[in-house]
């Protein structure tokens, strides 16, 4: 293992969509990602892209490719991790339950109300965007806390113990219990 400094800081996020103009929009109004920083578009394969910004420099890039297709929509996180790949984009926000409400009364979809995470003091909640894309909303501890314990778990991933149930109830969208 090297022990470099590289510096890492996160640039973007992109994501491939369907459509480039309505997904543009809603980022814009539900995330507040108002500032469009980088616009390009390509001839042959047809691409369009847009990089849209936040006053706190959070940085989304949208992709439109022509016939670009989706193998599958994930039903949440859990259903997410059963394929290789990125499964959500996080995002930290100052109030859950008001991040949460505004987004989904701009047109995203429910997945699992806000809850408190792994990490003490955190609450995080999920929802998705009107192409089915998973966001992790996650509102960190109200005082600096204490470093988790190194478990390889984020601070909003599902207790893998035994006690803890394997996925959320059918009956609604809930995180797992140990979420909570």
């Amino acid at each position: 293992m090297s022990d470099v400094d590289l510096g890492l800081d996160v640039h973007h996020t992109s994501l491939s969509v369907a459509d480039l103009d309505a997904q543009s929009t809603w980022y814009q109004h539900a995330l507040g990602l108002h500032e469009i920083v980088e616009e390009y578009r390509l001839d042959e394969p047809a691409v369009r892209t847009v990089v849209l910004q936040s006053r706190s420099g959070v940085r989304l890039e949208l992709i439109e490719r022509a016939g670009a297709t989706r193998s599958r929509a994930h039903t949440d996180p859990l259903d997410a991790a059963s394929t290789l790949g990125f499964g959500h984009w996080a995002v930290s926000v100052r109030d859950l339950d008001t991040a949460f409400a505004a987004i989904v009364a701009a047109g995203g979809r429910e997945v699992w109300p806000p809850a408190d995470a792994v990490q003490p003091g955190a609450r995080f909640a999920y929802v998705k965007d009107p192409e089915d894309n998973l966001i992790e909303l996650i509102q960190p501890p109200a005082r600096s806390a204490a470093p988790m314990p190194s478990t390889g778990r984020s601070a909003s991933a599902p207790d893998p113990r035994p006690s803890s149930p394997a996925a959320p109830p059918a009956a609604g969208p809930a995180p797992p219990a140990a979420a909570r």
